[in-house]
């Protein structure tokens, strides 16, 4: 018998006198203490070194410097077809810059996809410890094919957005939303461990994040949210 046969078994006996309905919960006396987060320190600058581990880029700046951020993040990377999902921040939009702006209503092609630059998306939530960010379809994000098919992703993260580690992000999220974890550029490696980046999504991935502000003097901190999102997108098929 193998070890995973003798650990099985083990673990049927143990359990063969528990009842089918009762749940763990169901028994009385405390219960264990899970550690649910593996962050330490700050968790932007840890979001931001877990991010570069993935060869994305992060930039740092502020929300009076978020839209100039924004702009030159486009321009250094020459994106001039930028799709825009609806419900961007239009203060976060560069002042016209000879951009063109593609707006996926009604939907746009895969030809139209395929053909732009650049998607430029805000994200429900973003996790410190695995330098990921989380799409779930809401406002600014658009569907799933708008960040599959351009070659470019520029995503906007705000500081209060960035949970310590997975537990954390996933009780911000709603799990009937079309979840997308995006940790770092689209990236394979073959039998012989070549890296091919593109394969299966952007090629490049660039994150900005935007600073919370401090708190004005006297004033209570805000909490960090950790309830479900109003908005409850509807899936929809890439």
């Amino acid at each position: 018998m193998s070890g995973r046969h003798t650990v099985l078994a083990r673990i049927d006996a143990a359990l063969r006198d528990v009842p089918d309905a009762e749940a763990p919960h169901d028994r009385p006396g405390p219960q264990p203490a899970y550690r649910t987060g593996h962050a330490e320190g700050d968790l932007a600058d840890l979001f931001a070194d877990r991010v570069g581990d993935y060869r994305a880029t992060v930039i740092r700046t502020t929300g009076s410097g978020a839209r100039s951020a924004v702009a030159g993040a486009l321009r250094a990377r020459g994106a001039t077809r930028v799709v825009v999902p609806e419900g961007f921040p239009r203060s976060l939009l560069p002042d016209d810059d000879g951009t063109t702006r593609l707006v996926d209503t009604p939907g746009l092609s895969l030809e139209d996809l395929d053909g732009a630059d650049a998607v430029l998306t805000t994200a429900a939530v973003a996790i410190a410890v695995t330098g990921t960010v989380v799409l779930d379809g809401g406002p600014g994000q658009g569907r799933r094919a708008l960040t599959l098919l351009p070659d470019y992703h520029l995503c906007v993260v705000r500081e209060e957005q960035i949970a310590d580690d997975v537990p954390e992000a996933l009780r911000r999220l709603d799990p009937r939303a079309p979840l997308t974890f995006v940790s770092g550029p689209s990236a394979t490696s073959d039998i012989e461990l070549d890296r091919v980046e593109g394969v299966h999504g952007p090629r490049t991935l660039d994150v900005i994040v935007i600073a919370t502000p401090p708190p004005a003097r006297g004033a209570a901190p805000t909490p960090t949210p950790t309830s479900t999102p109003t908005s409850t997108p509807t899936p929809e098929p890439s």
